[in-house]
């Protein structure tokens, strides 16, 4: 534990951003599994509103570090490509 009071309260504020990151990263997937979900049951119309949801939270987690840009942008072309095949 530590002694000095900056110490303290950086390991409290620590521990708050560790909370809202992780909130943040299981709102991601719960968008992108619900895109899956879309994709799988046929529902082309969901699937593209479902789509621009999880384009835009993929861009939020990217900007506010959660997860790399290229990975941001790897998903986002994944998912691109299964929402054109389903036409």
């Amino acid at each position: 534990m530590p002694n000095i009071k900056s110490a303290k309260k950086r390991v409290l504020v620590t521990a708050v951003k560790n909370l809202q990151n992780k909130m943040a990263v299981s709102a991601l997937r719960t968008d992108l599994k619900k895109f899956e979900a879309a994709v799988a049951a046929g529902n082309k119309a969901e699937a593209t509103e479902l789509y621009k949801k999880a384009v835009i939270a993929l861009d939020k987690a990217a900007a506010n570090g959660l997860i790399h840009k290229n990975n941001a942008a790897n998903k986002k072309s994944k998912m691109t490509i299964r929402l054109n095949a389903m036409a």
